[in-house]
């Protein structure tokens, strides 16, 4: 087996990670909470340096206010919005912004630390390389995002949305995977193809799938059209959808279409953790029953407050912690696949 560290930095190695962990964690909680209030294009400007720090002056204030009354969403949604009522939604993008960057910076000084010491492998140093470059890709496709609904959208594209939820997750799942190797000191690869459980593997896709349609939903405020559960407004099918109208250009653009798909994914999932469960009981893998049974729960509380949030008339607070929960079940579900793997 390949030396993964140094063991005598084990230890500080797996705080680190932690610790990118739950900024990760916080930055998609603030992340979705600026969607929902929909804070994320209060600041029409990508300033790497200068947007460090917030307006502190009436006339900075005045300036970004200014700014945003330019863009469409000002004039066609919050045009009596005052200038206290734009300074919380400000602060919501703000706060938003800078923990990426602090996230960046508590990734960068460790990591230089760590190659300066030579404390990882060569082989874990492109690994958390290429985990810096993908951070550096994020930023940018934030702003990518934003830039998307300062000219004639009013919030932003629901496709960049989805790209840039991806690839925060993407980060947050490698960085898990690393941290679950580092500790067991067992290089495991995620993308090898293990025969006994790439069915477990598929599972991880499917809930990737699900976060694209659950950021579809959020960016298209799809969830407001059918608030009803299990029946869309008394009907299996969304009653306003016309399938002659339907093609491969504007299915995932389609609003009740969308939302559709998002509650059947959860179903398809469900059935999926089923014959999970099934198969590792009846092939009695003992070592597989906890962490199975961890990934069952976390569908079971993904799917309750998916209904709750309908049901609530997409609470913010019961939306927000059915955003946060994919993260947990992502983590239980990269938890069963790692343990599955006996090298």
């Amino acid at each position: 087996m390949q030396m993964i560290l140094k063991k005598e930095y084990s230890t500080y190695v797996r705080y680190w990670l932690y610790l990118l962990l739950f900024f990760l964690i916080l930055i998609v909680l603030v992340g979705g909470l600026t969607r929902l209030t929909d804070s994320g294009l209060s600041i029409t400007r990508w300033e790497i340096v200068s947007g460090i720090l917030p307006p502190f002056t009436q006339n900075e204030w005045n300036a970004a206010f200014n700014l945003y009354k330019q863009i469409p969403q000002y004039n066609l949604i919050n045009k009596n919005i005052s200038l206290e009522e734009f300074k919380i939604i400000y602060y919501w993008e703000y706060y938003h912004r800078i923990l990426g960057r602090i996230f960046g910076i508590i990734f960068l000084i460790p990591f230089i630390y760590l190659v300066t010491k030579k404390v990882l492998s060569t082989n874990y140093n492109i690994k958390f390389f290429i985990l810096f470059l993908l951070i550096l890709l994020q930023g940018f496709v934030g702003w990518y995002m934003v830039k998307s609904g300062l000219v004639e959208l009013t919030s932003v594209s629901h496709y960049r949305l989805a790209m840039h939820l991806n690839l925060a997750l993407i980060l947050f799942a490698s960085i898990f995977w690393y941290l679950l190797n580092i500790k067991d000191l067992k290089n495991k690869k995620f993308f090898k193809s293990y025969k006994k459980n790439n069915f477990i593997k598929w599972f991880i896709f499917l809930i990737f799938i699900q976060i694209t349609l659950g950021a579809f939903v959020s960016g298209l405020d799809a969830g407001k059209i059918y608030q009803t559960w299990p029946l869309m407004n008394n009907n299996y099918f969304p009653d306003d959808l016309n399938f002659n109208q339907t093609n491969i250009s504007n299915i995932f653009s389609n609003h009740s279409l969308v939302q559709f798909l998002h509650r059947n994914m959860a179903y398809v999932i469900f059935i999926y953790t089923g014959l999970i469960i099934f198969y590792i009981f009846y092939k009695k893998n003992i070592y597989l029953y906890t962490p199975a049974l961890y990934v069952l729960l976390m569908v079971f509380v993904q799917i309750f407050l998916g209904i709750l949030t309908l049901l609530s008339g997409l609470s913010v607070i019961y939306a927000s912690m059915h955003q946060i929960s994919t993260i947990f079940l992502l983590v239980t579900a990269l938890n069963l696949y790692h343990k599955s793997i006996i090298n």
